[in-house]
C-alpha cells in the first residue's frame, strides 16, 4: 500500500517504514507527525483519489532528525567588469519516518507470519569438491 501526500507545496510518494526528507517541519527527534494532506491512495488492488484531498485519509510520521541539506553555491560574474558574488545557501531538512498509513476504505497491511527455518538446515553446508589440475604433457615424437 502507498499513498501520494503532500506537504510543503511538494509531493512524495509514501509507503509504510519510508524514509524521506522534507523542507523544515517543527519539532525535534522522536516526535510523532500527523500529515492529513493525502492526495491518492492505493494498496495495488484498488486506489482512491481525492479532489483535492481524500476525506479522512491520514499518514504518521515520526521525525528521526532534523538538519540542514547540502550547501548550493551561487556564482554571479560579469565579464570585463570585475564583477563577482559568491553566496551559499543551506537548507533546513527534516528527516521522517512513516509509521502507519491509515486511509478510509483500505485495511490496514497485515505482517505475514514468518516461516520458521529448521536450524539444521542453516547450519548444514555443501562442501565443494576439489578438482585436481591436469598438466599438460609432450609427446616426442
Amino acid at each position: 500500500m502507498f499513498a501520494i501526500i503532500s506537504s510543503g507545496g511538494k509531493q512524495y510518494k509514501v509507503s509504510e517504514n519510508t524514509i524521506l526528507t522534507v523542507n523544515k517541519l517543527s519539532g525535534t527527534a522522536g516526535d510523532h507527525v500527523e500529515i492529513s494532506d493525502v492526495l491518492f491512495a492505493s494498496d495495488g488492488k484498488e486506489f482512491s483519489v481525492g479532489e483535492p484531498l481524500i476525506d479522512g485519509a491520514k499518514v504518521n510520521l515520526e521525525i528521526i532528525k532534523q538538519d540542514r541539506d547540502r550547501k548550493i553555491l551561487i556564482f554571479k560574474k560579469k565579464r570585463r567588469k570585475n564583477f563577482r558574488r559568491k553566496n551559499g545557501h543551506r537548507q533546513d531538512m527534516t528527516f521522517l519516518q512513516v509509521k502507519s498509513l491509515n486511509i478510509p476504505g483500505f485495511k490496514p497491511k497485515t505482517k505475514a507470519k514468518s516461516v520458521e527455518v529448521d536450524k539444521a538446515s542453516k547450519e548444514k553446508t555443501v562442501k565443494k569438491s576439489v578438482v585436481k589440475k591436469k598438466t599438460a604433457t609432450s609427446k616426442d615424437k
